[in-house]
């Protein structure tokens, strides 16, 4: 079965560039109808959707974050990347790559998680 292991940095200061690549195995990234996400949760809150990019290449983005986030892909090494930019304290999370299952232009539950990472924005 799929699985999604998400990598980066587990520090980050503020105002930096976050960047965080989901490697996804046994299952292409370009499989129809495969939606591959980024989805993080702050200490104690609840789950925040960040954005996601379809099997086809195009993208969305939460309308909260979307001024300064870019999801990417990299097929060659089946690769999703978030880059948040400008972070703050605010954006300190545990980031989780996710895959959700659908069809042309819609997608239902996440189906696959990565175990997710921490990442600290501090100074």
């Amino acid at each position: 079965q799929v699985q999604l292991q998400e990598s980066g940095p587990g520090l980050v200061k503020p105002s930096q560039t976050l960047s965080l690549t989901c490697t996804v195995s046994d299952g292409s990234i370009t499989t129809k109808f495969y939606y591959w996400h980024w989805i993080r949760q702050s200490p104690g809150k609840g789950l925040e959707w960040i954005a996601h990019i379809a099997y086809s290449g195009r993208t969305y983005y939460s309308p909260s974050l979307k001024s300064r986030t870019s999801i990417f892909r990299d097929t060659s090494n089946n690769q999703i990347t978030l880059q948040l930019f400008s972070v703050t304290p605010e954006d300190t999370a545990v980031y989780y790559c996710a895959r959700a299952s659908g069809g042309l232009g819609y997608y239902t539950g996440y189906d696959f998680w990565g175990r997710g990472t921490l990442v600290t924005v501090s100074s």
